[in-house]
């Protein structure tokens, strides 16, 4: 009798927990949804989504990602039909710029949606969020914690090495750029291919579309900041003196290091070439050794390495510098900045969406701490189970966060990974996200990342990293919308993305010419942008400290 008034009780409690707006008669519709990026249709008897169209009469349509991210966006704002729900990736303003997108503010407020509410407005997040004419056109997607942060494994920017290579060095890590690809190099001397017969490929440079931060990021976070994007902001001083840094003599220093490694053939030339797929399909194989990324962006190569067996080939990150040898004197690491919301990515509804307020209050229930813990965790008692409170998984039940395929059964992340979410802590200390979660973290670490990461002496991989870096008040420059200075940004990207690889695969010899006329032909377009950013952060810090 005991287990059934218990169990009615636990059944009331779970449908005081379902928002009125669910128990209307809603009239069932068909959602379309636009990911600007690739990704993999969920099942047709995924269980996530059966349960969100059972619950809140919504199918989905997804269109993802194929071919080139500016051109696909452009196309549609041309054609000008669009999907209910638009992710523009990182091409976004686009989307912005265009009013392609509505603005959110007037359906978000405290006694309608306060779930929305209270995740866009504490700690006056807001004033970030708007744009020039005081409009919200996307929630965050990611970087809105609660309860604090968790910090066992970067996902930003890195230079990352295969687990092998730091076993081959008896453990120890670079920190600085001339160790990192001496190490490199004497692995292909030592192990020039892998079991297979394949050769090794020592470091790979992503040049495609966006994702060319691969190629141009590295320079900032040698020199000791953060991820600013194309810039390096002095935080030291009240000016916030801002200016690219492609240019500067500290850029040559890198750029010459890769032309002396590619004409060492640890470079390869077709990486110049490689689209995004085919890079993760480089790095999945395990004959990659090393490149600069940011984790989350080769997550699939990561799963699929895991699913192979294959962990000696999955990657650890470390926070290179330059050395004393550079000229510029001791340069302390400072890769991890303080928590910055994702400002302008993720979902838009977009102008021609029928129901925009039914939208906003499927984003406002999916914040809810019910169903976040549905898109995070799963199901109980399916995908994980609840002991003395704290949310634990299986070896299976963790494994299956790792199989792509039964991803697509079991999991809403085309939806998940664009809507807003919460990270960080629950009010009753377990983590939002599984991989987060301490006990999971450790408990359900492979044997041979178990044996690594002792033999490495660290606790967690972020270990090898700095404290976190107090972020500042303008957040990170790199979400500052270049729309004003379209075309000269569009030059200076185009520069770079054609002359850098020139640069990298020249004869030795050429390259100091090289390097003096790519300068002089960039050095308009970097004082055209090194004033509009300059400009731009100040504004920013203006309306973060209330001036």
């Amino acid at each position: 009798m005991k287990k059934t008034l218990a169990l009615l009780l636990a059944v009331a409690m779970m449908l005081a927990l379902v928002p009125a707006v669910l128990a209307e008669d809603l009239e069932p519709i068909t959602v379309t949804v636009f990911r600007g990026d690739p990704g993999d249709q969920p099942t047709e008897d995924n269980k996530i989504y059966k349960l969100i169209e059972e619950e809140f009469g919504i199918k989905f349509e997804f269109e993802f990602l194929a071919g080139d991210l500016d051109e696909t966006l452009g196309l549609k704002i041309a054609g000008g039909v669009y999907p209910d729900l638009f992710d523009g990736g990182n091409s976004a303003e686009m989307l912005e710029n265009a009013d392609v997108l509505i603005d959110m503010l007037p359906y978000i407020s405290e006694e309608k949606t306060p779930n929305l509410y209270k995740h866009i407005y504490t700690e006056n997040r807001i004033a970030q969020l708007l744009d020039d004419d005081g409009h919200l056109h996307i929630i965050p997607n990611y970087g809105i914690n609660y309860n604090g942060q968790v910090q066992n494994a970067p996902s930003g920017p890195q230079f990352f090495l295969q687990k092998q290579v730091i076993e081959f060095n008896d453990y120890v890590v670079p920190t600085t750029l001339n160790e990192y690809f001496d190490l490199i190099e004497r692995f292909i001397a030592a192990n020039p291919v892998n079991a297979d017969g394949t050769p090794y490929t020592g470091f790979a440079i992503l040049c495609e579309d966006w994702r060319h931060f691969c190629l141009i990021n590295p320079v900032q976070h040698l020199m000791g900041r953060p991820n600013d994007g194309e810039v390096i902001v002095d935080v030291n001083t009240d000016a916030y003196t801002t200016t690219t840094f492609i240019n500067q003599p500290y850029a040559k220093d890198y750029y010459k290091k890769l032309n002396e490694e590619f004409n060492k053939g640890i470079i390869s030339r077709d990486t110049f070439v490689m689209n995004y797929d085919q890079y993760i399909a480089a790095l999945s194989n395990g004959t990659v050794l090393g490149m600069f990324d940011q984790a989350w962006d080769f997550g699939g190569a990561t799963a699929a390495l895991n699913d192979a067996g294959m962990y000696a080939n999955t990657f650890i990150g470390m926070p290179l510098v330059y050395d004393e040898s550079y000229g510029y004197g001791v340069i302390e690491e400072h890769y991890v900045n303080g928590t910055v919301m994702n400002k302008d990515r993720g979902f838009g509804i977009s102008v021609t969406c029928e129901d925009p307020e039914r939208m906003i209050m499927f984003f406002e229930e999916l914040l809810s701490d019910r169903w976040q813990i549905i898109l995070q965790w799963g199901i109980e008692g399916e995908d994980y189970y609840v002991e003395n409170g704290r949310f634990l998984m299986t070896d299976e039940q963790y494994a299956n966060l790792n199989n792509s395929e039964w991803k697509r059964a079991n999991k809403a992340n085309t939806i998940w990974e664009s809507c807003p979410k919460k990270q960080g802590l629950m009010d009753d200390g377990n983590a939002w996200a599984p991989g987060d979660q301490a006990e999971i973290y450790f408990g359900q670490m492979n044997a041979y990342d178990i044996d690594f990461y002792a033999k490495l002496g660290v606790r967690v991989p972020g270990d090898l990293f700095d404290m976190t870096l107090e972020l500042a008040p303008y957040g990170e420059a790199w979400q500052i919308d270049k729309t004003p200075i379209e075309i000269d940004y569009e030059d200076f990207n185009n520069i770079q993305d054609k002359r850098l690889p020139e640069l990298i695969m020249a004869a030795p010899a050429d390259f100091d010419a090289l390097w003096d006329a790519f300068v002089e032909e960039i050095n308009p377009s970097c004082e055209v942008y090194s004033a509009f950013m300059q400009a731009e952060v100040l504004k920013l810090v203006e309306q973060a400290l209330g001036n």
